[in-house]
């Protein structure tokens, strides 16, 4: 299966249970993989697959909108609006908080969905899932 990535995704989110979560937004880091259409490499039109640029509009907009106690939460919530919004038959997305422990880079889940009767690809060893 096809699929389409977005890397290195880093925008300000209200995300935390801390006060000091909860008093201004941090910066958080989204790796999104979802898988496409197959029509889209054969005919080569925007209209036969999902538009990247509209599913990271999508995201920013939505993040400005809400807090979110867990990164968990957010996670399931940007993949349900892939799947659902957007119509994947799969997506995966990791989401990291950047700095938030002291000699930690980064700290984060990682998620994977599938809409009904389909299912995500299997990565092999040591390749990166997102």
């Amino acid at each position: 299966m096809d699929f389409i990535f977005v890397e290195g995704l880093q925008l300000d989110a209200r995300v935390g249970i801390y006060p000091r979560e909860k008093a201004a937004p941090q910066t958080i880091e989204i790796n999104l993989s979802f898988g496409m259409p197959g029509a889209a490499a054969e005919r080569d039109h925007i209209a036969d697959t999902i538009d990247y640029d509209k599913v990271v509009t999508r995201i920013r907009e939505l993040l400005l909108a809400q807090h979110f106690n867990l990164l968990e939460t957010l996670g399931e919530f940007l993949v349900k609006i892939v799947l659902d919004e957007f119509g994947a038959p799969w997506a995966r997305i990791s989401v990291a908080k950047l700095g938030v422990v002291q000699d930690v880079r980064r700290v984060g889940v990682y998620i994977e969905r599938a809409r009904d009767g389909f299912s995500t690809p299997p990565w092999t060893a040591g390749s990166n899932p997102i």
